[in-house]
């Protein structure tokens, strides 16, 4: 009986405990949302669609602008949060203490002098549904999250092919199966 009792609360545990991440990284964006230190951009899935849809229809024999529209109609949005006016070390560390580590995987860190860049992806099914990337120094910080279901080779043909804010830093990095480190 008590077995009967105990599953349905270990249950809604878990889903907490999933949802918990997705809100962590939501009440940092909150948190900074009316501070006028900081650029906030949203791009919503709808808008994704809508880029993908024009660049498919008008790609004409263009097979690139084609594959394009079809992987920029995969991202299901985009959060900027970002700032020269801040201590970005700071900002770094707290928004790296509100993750959890183990649902994020570590594709990219480069460290050097007082600044640091990271990008992590959370992964389902085998497909990439959060790539992250957070990164401070002495005067500026950004944190940028893209949603959606890619494979690595749409996250390396993204970073080649558009001018996404911060995946000019993805392409620089080495990116085979599993971001290669």
């Amino acid at each position: 009986m008590k077995k009967l009792l105990i599953a349905p609360f270990l249950l809604m545990a878990i889903i907490f405990q999933a949802n918990a991440q997705d809100d962590a990284i939501q009440k940092f964006f909150s948190k900074y949302m009316d501070d006028d230190r900081f650029s906030r951009v949203y791009i919503s899935p709808k808008m994704m669609q809508m880029a993908g849809g024009f660049l498919k229809s008008n790609a004409g024999t263009d097979k690139d602008a084609e594959e394009l529209g079809t992987l920029i109609s995969k991202v299901k949005g985009i959060r900027i949060l970002s700032s020269e006016e801040v201590d970005g070390m700071a900002f770094y560390k707290e928004a790296m203490g509100t993750l959890s580590k183990n649902k994020y995987e570590d594709l990219m860190i480069v460290e050097d002098k007082g600044s640091s860049l990271k990008f992590m992806v959370r992964e389902e099914g085998g497909l990439v549904k959060e790539l992250m990337m957070i990164s401070g120094d002495k005067g500026d910080f950004t944190l940028l999250s893209m949603l959606g279901s890619f494979t690595y080779a749409d996250l390396n043909m993204l970073a080649e092919k558009t001018n996404i804010p911060g995946m000019d830093q993805y392409g620089k990095g080495s990116k085979g199966p599993k971001g290669a480190k």
